[in-house]
């Protein structure tokens, strides 16, 4: 019976000591809240009591996130996912659809032009839209602009575009082949929906699958496919026509005159040339390098033409559109050329404006303007020595070519980003 107040006051002590726990805890978790994802919080050696219960939080509550992702929580959007949802100003039957004029601008813009929300369409609209498409004997260089807003776009095609920008003729000839059963180069309306998906697939370096919904605010379902723009002018309104590989090819060259008319036309602003620097602005826009490395190589280009600093006194020779466009039509061989680099030099070496020249003539069949090869040279010699390192160049261009959309330039949301580095940091304490 002495022990009893003892027991009492142990009883006691230990009650309140759990309270206070959960109290700590319950504090530590509001104030979770608090924190901003602005600034990555540091770990130190010794830490607090209260700090090492808060790195502990983090850390169990980061591999659980990690573990609801691995049993099949949906993945993050793709950045070309995205770069579609933010551009695309169409919702039809519950899908979300491009303009042909918004197609250009996510090709061209860094971001999209302001709206409140997305046009809603009705049947009739689309009916409409459908029926005034002109026909693939129609196509011109101008096609999109045409259309400019009256006209549908999926999400499949968005990507299978970004394909007909990016590759040559021959990838797509090889596709055609593939499913000419009787040799007349020539698709059918459903035959091409396969080239279609098997292109877009391979752009994302994966099988496309269909899209989840949600925050993937309903990009279209790639297994149900609808009338669209693009398959209406391919195949007419009933889509019994069959498309030959010439005129896809034709289709093809118009697409890539279009976009590289506009990126010239913003720089020309209505003269037949543009100069060199603004030449070399083009070239490096959408590449890995950062702004600062970007006029880097643009003063390098003005020190080294000094008909640069000469343009107002109309001594700079410029650059033709036909000129521009060759080059960037060479850039859709790149691969081609660089494994004729390779094979040219030994070890890797740097190469001379000849060899470069007469590369470029083997892989496309294009004889490039001297002065643009020469504008080139200054722009990517970094030494001064007259060589080329093709490797640099290529690397440059690769990511050019594909504006943005290489998986090593996207970069993660702040939330991922975040998450990596606080789990790096943990791990070392």
């Amino acid at each position: 019976m002495k022990n009893a107040p003892l027991n009492k006051t142990r009883t006691i002590a230990a009650l309140t000591l759990a309270v206070s726990g959960g109290a700590t805890f319950c504090y530590l978790c509001r104030q979770r809240q608090k924190f901003t994802f602005n600034v990555i919080p540091t770990a130190y050696a010794q830490t607090q009591p209260q700090e090492q219960i808060v790195k502990n939080w983090f850390l169990w509550k980061l591999l659980q996130e990690d573990q609801q992702d691995l049993d099949g929580a949906q993945q993050p959007m793709s950045y070309r996912e995205e770069r579609f949802l933010s551009f695309a100003s169409l919702e039809y039957a519950g899908k979300i659809y491009m303009t042909p004029q918004d197609f250009l601008e996510s090709v061209i813009q860094e971001e999209p032009r302001d709206r409140v929300r997305r046009r809603y369409l009705r049947d009739i609209e689309v009916k409409k839209w459908l029926t005034d498409t002109p026909t693939r004997h129609k196509g011109s260089i101008e096609l999109f602009r045409a259309i400019h807003d009256k006209g549908l776009i999926s999400y499949t095609e968005y990507l299978f575009l970004l394909c007909v920008l990016t590759k040559p003729k021959s990838g797509f000839h090889i596709a055609f082949n593939m499913f000419d059963t009787d040799g007349n180069q020539q698709v059918d309306k459903q035959e091409f929906l396969v080239i279609e998906d098997l292109l877009a697939g391979d752009l994302t370096g994966k099988a496309k699958t269909n899209s989840t919904k949600g925050d993937r605010e309903g990009v279209e379902d790639i297994a149900l496919y609808a009338d669209t723009t693009l398959l209406v002018h391919f195949f007419g309104q009933k889509g019994k026509e069959n498309l030959s590989f010439q005129d896809f090819a034709r289709f093809m060259e118009n697409l890539q005159t279009e976009v590289l008319e506009l990126e010239f036309e913003e720089y020309a602003r209505g003269m037949p040339t543009i100069s060199e620097e603004d030449f070399a602005r083009v070239l490096l826009h959408y590449t890995q390098l950062n702004q600062a490395d970007c006029e880097e190589y643009i003063e390098r280009l003005k020190e080294r033409r000094p008909e640069e600093k000469a343009n107002q006194k109309g001594c700079n020779q410029g650059i033709v559109f036909k000129d521009f466009r060759d080059f960037f039509q060479f850039l859709n061989h790149l691969d081609d050329f660089s494994m004729a680099m390779k094979l040219y030099t030994v070890a890797n070496q740097p190469v001379s404006q000849e060899l470069f020249h007469r590369a470029v003539m083997v892989c496309t069949g294009l004889k490039l303007n001297p002065h643009v090869i020469d504008t080139v040279f200054q722009l990517f010699d970094i030494d001064g020595d007259g060589q080329l390192s093709h490797q640099e160049f290529i690397s440059i261009m690769k990511s050019r070519l594909h504006r943005g959309f290489r998986s090593h330039l996207v970069k993660m949301n702040r939330w991922d980003s975040f998450k990596a580095c606080l789990k790096e940091e943990m791990k070392t304490k």
